[in-house]
């Protein structure tokens, strides 16, 4: 069977003007993914990921690390969604779970949980909305689909966001919508989850893996955002 790594883009710019970019720990983060790859002579012959600035970057890292050149595929089907749309259409029925001043991370978790929860429920209906659960569901599948077709002798590497792989889970596990928002919560930075593919089938071996990281050097490195 052929296999790919699926890997969560490193420790983006939470509470910046602009989160779509990697802080300084999210690029060392990328670069110690792709040393960790590199002694494990894990080589691959295609890179695929979403066209966000975080992807890129933390795919850039990884191949810094490992001095490996991949065919690049970018498809926007890997992308995540836009928390900010879902979170804004959920308080927009919901003003009521408004953010407090100066919120603290927890605060906006515990939003983007609710907020998932009424958006897989089909609940938001406001005309802002860019994307249903659905659709979201959909083009996931139809990333994933285009990503068996290769298959191969060496593995393929994925760079995605947490609620995509999250959902790309569920595709393979037959997991409920519930599921995905606990994973999504869950998924770490430059984490892998590895599997055995063919054209008929998907199996998982192992889900957010941090190897590069499991030191006690490191361990301050472990982030979620």
């Amino acid at each position: 069977m052929s296999e790919f790594y699926l890997v969560r883009h490193g420790q983006a710019s939470f509470g910046a003007k602009n989160y779509d970019k990697l802080s300084n720990l999210g690029h060392q983060q990328s670069r110690w993914l792709g040393e960790y790859f590199s002694a494990r002579n894990i080589a691959f012959s295609h890179a695929f990921m979403g066209d966000m600035v975080r992807h890129r970057e933390t795919a850039q890292g990884i191949m810094v690390g490992s001095s490996h050149n991949p065919i690049v595929s970018i498809d926007p089907g890997f992308n995540e969604f836009n928390f900010q749309n879902i979170g804004d259409s959920y308080l927009s029925l919901n003003p009521q779970r408004k953010l407090p001043e100066n919120p603290k991370p927890a605060d906006f978790y515990r939003l983007l949980k609710l907020a998932m929860y009424a958006w897989s429920e089909d609940q938001l209906h406001d005309e802002s909305l860019e994307e249903t659960w659905a659709g979201f569901r959909e083009r996931v599948q139809a990333a994933l689909h285009n990503v068996c077709q290769q298959g191969g002798d060496k593995p393929i590497l994925i760079v995605s966001s947490g609620g995509a792989i999250s959902m790309l889970m569920s595709l393979v596990l037959g997991l409920d919508a519930k599921q995905v928002i606990e994973l999504n919560m869950q998924v770490r930075n430059t984490s892998i989850s590895h599997f055995y593919f063919n054209k008929n089938t998907i199996r998982l071996a192992s889900f957010n893996n941090i190897p590069h990281l499991d030191s006690p050097d490191r361990l301050d490195s472990i982030t979620f955002s």
